[in-house]
């Protein structure tokens, strides 16, 4: 018999309803606490799916190296994965994340390349940037490229998180809240929650200022793992039903809102997620019960809060 680690902690995390936060007209608005997985995030669902996936057929073999692109959690997370199951991991960055997440990735053993951004914002280029950056790593070194915009490997992961916010919400789910970056966790998770009701309404979440899912210009952004600046590959037409837009300041400004009346401390993602959720709430009306996802903990995004609370004095 395998002894236990810590990955086996991932995953079955709570569904928790918001008591303040609420939409005002009887809506329920449950939010999955992705912060109790030992990262911090969900990402690492993703994670461990993808490199248990590759060990399993053989593409990435015992003790071999490991690369990815990440503005953060996904690196926090393979750096977790990859700690545990030996695998060197090489990390392709910028400066336009939080500082946290790189010394988090550090601390777990990760070796860093920060791509400079332009001002601190996420950008189009920027991504492209890391990917072309990490793919010239794998080139060079062997190591086994993960590319999560790509990777399939990880839907399983969230169609295993349907299935718990199915089982965890008594088969009551009207509507479906989930903002995008690389689109697996909205796509995996919706598909699975329609599987279970067809009639699900599932919104996505995208950065006000660089609107690209719903017709927009790309454009600069700080809302940390969300909003690439293109439609990402793994995006779908039909994957969800409508595209909601939430600015920087708004997802900022109910990030601190959620600490102050919820005493749930998130990152930005999840704030942007529950401005998106109370609106879809109200669009469903009193008795409506609509889930989202606390992406991360807010641990990691102490500099996210600043200007927020600089305004308060």
């Amino acid at each position: 018999m395998t002894e236990p680690t810590i990955l086996d902690r991932i995953g079955n995390t709570s569904l928790l309803p918001l008591r303040h936060v609420a939409a005002g007209n009887g809506a329920r608005i449950l939010l999955k606490l992705e912060s109790e997985n030992p990262t911090g995030s969900m990402k690492d669902r993703m994670a461990l799916a993808m490199i248990a996936a590759a060990e399993a057929d053989g593409r990435l073999q015992p003790g071999g190296a490991v690369v990815e692109y990440t503005g953060g959690s996904t690196g926090v997370s393979l750096a977790l994965v990859c700690a545990v199951k030996r695998h060197p991991l090489h990390i392709v960055t910028s400066d336009a994340f939080a500082r946290e997440k790189l010394d988090h990735m550090q601390i777990f053993g990760a070796k860093l390349t920060v791509i400079a951004s332009e001002g601190g914002g996420m950008t189009g280029k920027l991504t492209r940037d890391m990917i072309a950056a990490a793919g010239v790593i794998a080139e060079e070194t062997g190591a086994f490229w993960t590319d999560q915009m790509k990777n399939r490997d990880q839907l399983a992961a969230y169609d295993a998180m349907a299935d718990e916010i199915w089982r965890q919400a008594s088969s009551r789910i009207d509507g479906f809240v989930q903002s995008v970056g690389t689109a697996a966790s909205l796509r995996g998770t919706g598909a699975a929650l329609r599987r279970h009701r067809g009639d699900i309404r599932i919104v996505a979440v995208e950065p006000a200022e660089s609107p690209v899912l719903s017709g927009g210009a790309p454009g600069a952004h700080k809302i940390d793992g969300i909003g690439a600046g293109f439609v990402v590959p793994l995006w779908q037409e039909g994957v969800a039903d409508t595209v909601e837009r939430v600015s920087t300041g708004e997802a900022r400004a109910m990030a601190l809102r959620l600490a102050r009346e919820e005493g749930l401390f998130a990152g930005l993602s999840t704030g942007a997620n529950v401005v998106a959720a109370l609106r879809l709430a109200q669009q469903l009306g009193p008795g409506a019960t609509v889930v989202s996802v606390m992406c991360d903990t807010g641990m990691k995004y102490f500099g996210s809060y600043h200007p927020a609370l600089a305004e308060q004095g």
